[in-house]
């Protein structure tokens, strides 16, 4: 396992919590009223599992919430995006499996933050 990697995107933050050859788990925390790029990867699919609050999720165009306790799956190729809608921040693991996990894998389509 490689040491634990974070990132503070303007959106919130993410930490790695466990990294392997085929999969990569993370913990992400989105701040009320924003959101992810819309955005698509090459490499990998990717597993969402909301823990905390509440979120809109965009797949390929079409919308749907997504609460405490539930997930979902994001094939490898789809745009998708996830956005915080609630009050307090957001929390969700996000398990990717595939080929390769860098930061360098992001399509950005479109972006609040100018890095589309």
């Amino acid at each position: 396992m490689k040491d634990a990697e974070h990132g503070k995107p303007p959106w919130g933050k993410w930490i790695v919590v466990h990294e392997d050859e085929t999969f990569k788990v993370k913990r992400i925390d989105v701040l009320p009223g924003r959101r992810l790029s819309y955005q698509k990867h090459a490499k990998r699919e990717e597993h969402w599992y909301v823990v905390r609050g509440r979120a809109r999720v965009t797949i390929d165009g079409a919308d749907r919430l997504l609460d405490e306790g539930n997930c979902l799956s994001i094939p490898r190729g789809a745009l998708h995006r996830i956005e915080n809608i609630g009050e307090e921040t957001l929390i969700f693991i996000e398990v990717q499996r595939g080929d390769y996990f860098g930061e360098d894998d992001i399509v950005r389509i479109a972006d609040d933050y100018g890095r589309a």
